[in-house]
């Protein structure tokens, strides 16, 4: 039954902002954007054709477009400018659109969003159906996926450093070049009212199931049920982390007894000389404290 309230076709003149990354996938943001710009505006849109000189004026040109009222704030990219875009619309009601052109694309997986036509990820904008979902917090700062918080936030600045090669084999690539000097790292975490102390390979906190291109830390995180979902990977050889490595891209990684998984609506996660990452993005130094933001963000999915 048609919903009213939700329309299938854009009234004429609704003003929506595109903004877009487009180096994201290597080029493809700016060739991904060309194709659903024209898709939209064709469909009755009037569209803002936005794009950053750099992460900072991104964020200022998002701002302001929520600022002035348009219906909704779309990103062309990858994970990286939906964390750009989260950080703008978070809690305003104003809605979240994506055009997936990035090369990890978790969130794309998340909604279930076409991740390799732009023309067909802009009908999803056109028909504008919108579902609410939870997002973490840490402060002033929100995130969609997951929080990487020791072997895995390690690998991620080092993947960031590389150029090549393209897509999830930068990250494995990373793995095991990380693999060589890592040691167990000492953690003290708080998890709603348990305090747990740990020496692990890593800690990810999750308000999605995945990161870094399907990898599916978090398995079993849901969107939409008011809770993070906080794993733990205790101290273990590194020869069982490599055979253990692969079970992350399925989820089966439960059934390694050094796998610690537990749902919380916060989590304070403590250790020495760890960077975060968030959506593959840095998010900041650890001691942090997360929560769960039930409802926060509104997505065209």
């Amino acid at each position: 039954m048609h919903d009213p309230a939700v329309p299938d076709r854009p009234v004429r003149g609704r003003e929506i902002a595109l903004l877009t990354n487009p180096t994201a996938g290597r080029g493809r943001g700016a060739r991904h954007r060309d194709a659903a710009l024209t898709r939209l505006r064709e469909s009755g849109f009037v569209v803002r054709n936005l794009q950053g000189r750099d992460a900072d004026e991104a964020a200022d040109l998002a701002s302001a477009c929520v600022a002035d009222g348009v219906e909704a704030l779309v990103v062309c990219g990858g994970d990286g400018l939906v964390h750009l875009g989260v950080q703008a619309v978070a809690g305003t009601g104003t809605p979240l659109g994506l055009i997936p052109s990035g090369t990890g694309n978790d969130v794309a997986r998340y909604l279930g969003l076409p991740r390799t036509d732009p023309v067909a990820a802009a009908d999803r904008i056109i028909a504008s159906r919108l579902r609410t979902i939870d997002l973490a917090r840490s402060g002033e700062r929100w995130f969609v996926t997951v929080l990487a918080a020791g072997f895995d936030a390690i690998v991620n600045e080092r993947a960031n450093t590389m150029t090549w090669p393209r897509g999830q084999m930068r990250y494995n690539l990373a793995t095991l070049a990380e693999l060589r000097t890592f040691r167990p790292i000492p953690y003290v975490l708080q998890l709603d009212d348990e305090t747990m102390e740990h020496e692990a390979m890593l800690v990810a906190v999750g308000n999605g199931p995945s990161f870094g291109g399907g990898l599916r830390i978090t398995e079993g995180a849901l969107l939409d049920d008011g809770l993070l979902d906080v794993v733990v990977i205790t101290r273990m050889s590194k020869s069982k982390l490599v055979r253990s490595y692969p079970r992350l891209f399925t989820g089966r990684i439960d059934g390694v007894a050094e796998y610690v998984h537990r749902r919380v609506r916060t989590v304070t996660v403590a250790a020495p000389g760890i960077v975060s990452y968030a959506d593959g993005e840095r998010f900041g130094p650890l001691p942090l404290t997360i929560e769960c933001v039930p409802g926060a963000l509104d997505v065209i999915a």
